[in-house]
Parts: C-alpha cells; sequence; structure tokens
C-alpha cells in the first residue's frame, strides 16, 4: 500500500460504510470477472479452494515491458506505507507513479481493465515496483483495513480495494517470487506474465488468504507494475 497524505476525516457512517464496502456489490463484482477470466483460454487459473488466482502468460509484449522499465527507472521513489503503519525494511523498494495521461500507459492500463472487465475509472494509477538485491515487501494484504486509520480518507477515495492486477516486467536471476503463505504457494516472475487475484472472498469480505509478499531479490533486478480496482469510481 502507498502512503496516504489526505487528512484524516471522521469516522464512516452506516450509510458511508455500505457505499464504500458494500459486500453484496464486492460478491457480485467478484462473480463478474471470474466469469470473464474463466471464459477467456488465455487465462490460467491457479487452483486453490481459498483464493481467486489466476495468471495470462505473456500479457505485455516486449516492449511493453522494456517501455515500462524504462519508465520506473525514469521515475523511481523509495516505496512508503501508511502513516502509522511504518515498519522499519518491511517494504524497501523503489515505486513509481507513471503518467495517466500518456498514450502508453492509457493503453496498457486500459488492456487490463478490459482483461477484467471492469470500469479503468474504478482503478488507481498504475503504479511500478523496482527490487535491487535484499529488496522486498514483506507480508501485507492489498485490501484496506478497515480498522485504521487510513481508511476514512481511502473509503471516500473510491472505497475498498477489490482486485489486483500485477504484471512482472523482466526475471531477476535468482529470487523476486511473489509468495502466498497462507496458500504455502509462490508465483516465479516471468516476462510479461499478469497475475491476478480477488481480494474479496466469495461473499465479499476481505479474504485473509490473499496475505503475500515480495519476496527479496538475490541476484539481479525485478520489475513489475501493479494496478489496484475499487469497488466505486476512483478519485
Amino acid at each position: 500500500m502507498s502512503k496516504s497524505t489526505a487528512p484524516q476525516l471522521k469516522p464512516l457512517s452506516k450509510k458511508e460504510r455500505e457505499k464504500y464496502a458494500s459486500p453484496s456489490r464486492m460478491a457480485k463484482l467478484g462473480r463478474d470477472v471470474t466469469d470473464r477470466l474463466n471464459a477467456n483460454p488465455r487465462v490460467q487459473w491457479l487452483e486453490s479452494p481459498f483464493v481467486q488466482l489466476y495468471v495470462y502468460q505473456q500479457f505485455l509484449s516486449d516492449s511493453d515491458c522494456d517501455y515500462l522499465i524504462d519508465t520506473i527507472d525514469a521515475n523511481a521513489r523509495p516505496s512508503t506505507l501508511y502513516k502509522g503503519t511504518e515498519q522499519e525494511g518491511y517494504r524497501t523498494s523503489s515505486s513509481c507513479d507513471v503518467d495517466p495521461d500518456h498514450p502508453e500507459i492509457q493503453r496498457i492500463d486500459n488492456k487490463i481493465a478490459d482483461l477484467l472487465g471492469v470500469p479503468n475509472s474504478h482503478s488507481e494509477v498504475l503504479q511500478g515496483q523496482r527490487y535491487e538485491v535484499g529488496q522486498e515487501f514483506k507480508n501485507h494484504h492489498d485490501f484496506f483495513h478497515e480498522s485504521e486509520k487510513y481508511w476514512p480518507n481511502e473509503a471516500r477515495q473510491g472505497g475498498q480495494r477489490t482486485w489486483t492486477a500485477m504484471a512482472y516486467l523482466n526475471e531477476p536471476k535468482e529470487g523476486g517470487g511473489t509468495a502466498f503463505p497462507q496458500l504455502d504457494y509462490v508465483v516465479e516472475p516471468r516476462r510479461g506474465m499478469l497475475l491476478m487475484w480477488n481480494n474479496m472472498d466469495l461473499e465479499g469480505h476481505p479474504n485473509r488468504n490473499t496475505l503475500h509478499a515480495g519476496s527479496p531479490v538475490i541476484n539481479g533486478t525485478k520489475y513489475i507494475i501493479t494496478k489496484w480496482f475499487r469497488l466505486n469510481k476512483w478519485r
């Protein structure tokens, strides 16, 4: 998660909680996206009874990957966590918020949104990450923990995070896998591959089995891009 800079707002009302984190709407979205992905012959379901997890091999072309790597290298900054949740050494990568108005970024953005069938207006700005030797992002969830102080701000900026789509732009020589400890499963980076998962369970509640980590890079550098979708339009 990126660090929130918005001022702290008053707690959510009951009506707001239903608007920004409605289990019934998130459950329906999960069904709609999985129906779409299951119908796509290029998409592979990583069979698990606990998480809706998919991959699409060679989703991005070599030229797309090279362009995004160059963009990340040119605009990288230290990755951050939300104020009040920081822990030393927890997230040590670099991040890059790309230009959402650039035609190439818009094309890639739209390609991901079209695959999942979710309006691009419901997603955050595409974010790049770079992991060098020893860098990692320890176990975390992509959904928002509604007990945290940042939640009222994030809720009003688009609501709960629903799906995550993450593309690997290269293959580090060693390490850098995406580990799901609750599933006892590690996704190894493959250039151009898109990894997707639903951050909610089948009933539309945050799925703690989506706990994952960017494992330390042992040799080389890892580049990825991540797109987070929201329940409502993202502001």
